[in-house]
């Protein structure tokens, strides 16, 4: 859902120094060029450039040509963020190696601590924790949609962090998900809050043509996600951030649960609202 955005600010993605940076973008415009030149070009010191170049390279950003002197090319936009891509992937699959590596050692020992300590908690205590709103609880709400198996259902006014979790939500999506998304009626939206929702309707429509969207004819008490509900209180995660408006919503905290009872309840206040209290009409259509 990005628009026009500043070069600079696209690169920032790939994680590079800011040499790194300023190296790539402008090879990126001149193509294939010596060190000494792209030194002068950008402003990188000759004493670091060959370094520079030689991590774009190895990054599989920049091809390096033979010769006296060497040159430097840039690989294409596409083959560059493939690469980007392929680098993460095997990242993670080294991180993941190492941590299942230790997994049987890791358990034995914090295992019986844990177990230990968790003696004295009530079962009130284990309904929820709580995470700051924003990149906290929006991480929260990815790791939804990531251990997703059936269904996931949003409780929203404007979906106004969708491009935050849109990787994990296209994730569940091609997994077959389902998905529904219950958005609050727009007559009782602010004028931005109102813009952010109808361009993220018209997106989801879009892009994403098999998900299901409604819109709330009353206010909704909370907001929130819903992951894998069972009504027979045997499966369910949810991240749920009640209705605060004279609270700056930096300053809220979301409940996080992984009780099935509770999230049964949610669910079913989703399910209820769904059917008899939503718009009859399509605010988005005619």
């Amino acid at each position: 859902m990005d628009g026009e955005r500043d070069p600079g600010d696209l690169l920032e993605t790939l994680e590079l120094t800011e040499y790194e940076e300023r190296a790539l973008e402008r090879l990126i415009e001149l193509g294939r060029t010596t060190a000494p030149d792209l030194s002068e070009a950008t402003g990188v010191p000759k004493a670091r450039i060959y370094g520079v170049l030689d991590e774009l390279a190895d990054a599989g950003y920049v091809k390096v040509i033979p010769g006296r002197p060497k040159q430097y090319q840039p690989k294409s936009p596409d083959d560059i963020l493939d690469r980007a891509i392929e680098n993460r992937r095997q990242s993670y699959e080294t991180y993941r190696s190492d941590v299942e590596e230790i997994r049987e050692s890791f358990l034995a020992a914090f295992g019986p601590l844990y177990d230990r300590a968790s003696e004295d908690i009530s079962p009130t205590e284990e309904l929820f924790h709580v995470v700051d709103v924003g990149e906290p609880s929006e991480r929260e709400t990815r790791s939804l949609y990531g251990g997703a198996d059936e269904r996931v259902h949003v409780l929203t006014k404007s979906f106004e962090y969708f491009d935050s979790i849109e990787p994990a939500f296209a994730d569940a999506y091609e997994r077959g998900c389902e998905l529904r998304v219950l958005f609050l009626d727009p007559e009782f939206l602010a004028g931005d809050n109102a813009a952010v929702q109808e361009r993220t309707v018209e997106y989801l429509r879009s892009e994403y043509p098999d998900v299901a969207s409604r819109f709330s004819a009353t206010r909704l008490p909370w907001r929130g996600t819903v992951a894998d509900p069972s009504l027979e209180y045997d499966s369910g995660e949810a991240v749920l951030l009640v209705e605060e408006e004279d609270i700056p919503l930096h300053k809220r905290q979301a409940a996080v649960t992984e009780n099935a009872s509770f999230v049964a309840g949610l669910e079913r206040y989703f399910d209820l609202t769904w059917e008899y209290d939503t718009l009859e009409s399509d605010p988005y259509e005619g």
